[in-house]
């Protein structure tokens, strides 16, 4: 055994994933009984004095950690990405309209899926030729189009947008789901930005929006009530009951966040986590790499065995290990391995010396 009597885990699920100790522990008290209200954090009311100053908190720490103007409201919504997925071009795009997708993997297939529902999709660039192994270098955006969406991080597909298309010349609008708060980002310069909590943010169950005002009520349709963000701009994101305990989590983990000094650290941190992965990955031909390597995500390392009947071998070596959540999308196969924001450099490291040593013994 390579650990110490005591097995630690280390979890690399891509979500819902890894979230800091101090949230778990603060969350945990919380249900039991909230700011010594003697009430469960899963008991109170969501108008009521004790739960609207979470709701301000977690927004007003969205626009601190992105530097957002004033243009910018910040909506915690139920639903996760995917319900977004139908709810950005139902807001944004007009019947008779065109909107432009990037078609970069999973994720970005199941957005353009959606949108076709409402109006016209052009592909602006694709990597579909190469099994979505790399991102499109040029893309072609008309400038006829509502908006441009990209995905900036594919968690299957194991890419990573490191250069983001602001100059596309059409309002931008981003599914951030896995790379949010991850890295510095002019964020002022996305129309729309969607990202499910659960992988770098908190706890399944709330998806984060940031959305420019001035994007807003350029279609026709009628938008049913509970879909239409403008209503939940005007109610500060409680239109209806949010999902209490998922937005006190968020909020907790932005506490979290500001506290370790923001994204910039946040970004160094995962910059230091993906070369030591990578660079290891590089250096194992028992292993190999199967994104094109400036296009590999930070965030989502993807590999896979050229020998694959020692898969089930590795794989069981890391059950043995405490290496949780390694085994690649039932999609695709291989391997993945997840570095969200408060998964600790120690846990690459331990991944990383596994990967060693299994390399060592097969040589």
């Amino acid at each position: 055994m390579l650990q110490s009597d005591k097995l630690v885990l280390h979890n690399f699920n891509a979500g819902p994933s890894v979230l800091p100790k101090e949230v778990f522990e603060e969350a945990s008290r919380a249900v039991l009984n909230f700011n010594d209200s003697g009430l469960s954090i899963l008991e109170i009311g969501h108008r009521t004095p004790l739960f609207v100053p979470v709701m301000e908190e977690a927004r007003q720490l969205v626009k601190e950690l992105m530097l957002l103007d004033d243009d910018h409201e910040v909506l915690f919504l139920h639903g996760g990405a995917t319900t977004q997925f139908m709810q950005v071009p139902m807001n944004l795009l007009p019947d008779n309209g065109m909107a432009a997708y990037t078609e970069t993997g999973t994720w970005a297939n199941k957005a353009i899926k959606e949108a076709k529902l409402f109006g016209h999709v052009e592909i602006a660039g694709s990597s579909k030729e190469d099994n979505y192994r790399s991102l499109p270098k040029n893309l072609n955006v008309s400038p006829t189009a509502a908006y441009l969406h990209i995905t900036t991080n594919e968690t299957i597909a194991g890419t990573q947008w490191h250069t983001i298309p602001y100059d596309c010349g059409v309002p931008l609008v981003a599914d951030m789901s896995s790379d949010i708060l991850s890295r510095v980002i002019e964020f002022n310069k996305f129309d729309l930005i969607y990202a499910g909590a659960q992988k770098n943010m908190g706890a399944a169950g709330v998806n984060l929006v940031v959305v420019s005002k001035k994007i807003l009520g350029r279609v026709e349709r009628v938008i049913p009530t509970i879909l239409d963000y403008r209503n939940h701009i005007k109610e500060a994101s409680m239109l209806n009951t949010p999902p209490v305990f998922a937005v006190y989590v968020a909020m907790l983990t932005l506490r979290w966040l500001k506290q370790q000094g923001g994204v910039r650290v946040m970004e160094k941190r995962n910059g230091e986590k993906a070369k030591l992965f990578y660079d290891t990955l590089d250096t194992l031909p028992v292993f190999r790499g199967v994104v094109a390597k400036e296009d590999r995500s930070k965030m989502n390392a993807v590999f896979v065995m050229d020998d694959a009947n020692l898969e089930k071998e590795f794989l069981d070596l890391c059950k043995k290990e405490g290496m949780v959540g390694v085994k690649g999308h039932r999609s695709v196969g291989g391997f993945r391995v997840s570095m969200y924001n408060a998964l600790a450099i120690e846990s690459v490291k331990a991944i990383t010396d596994l990967m060693k040593h299994f390399a060592v013994s097969k040589s």
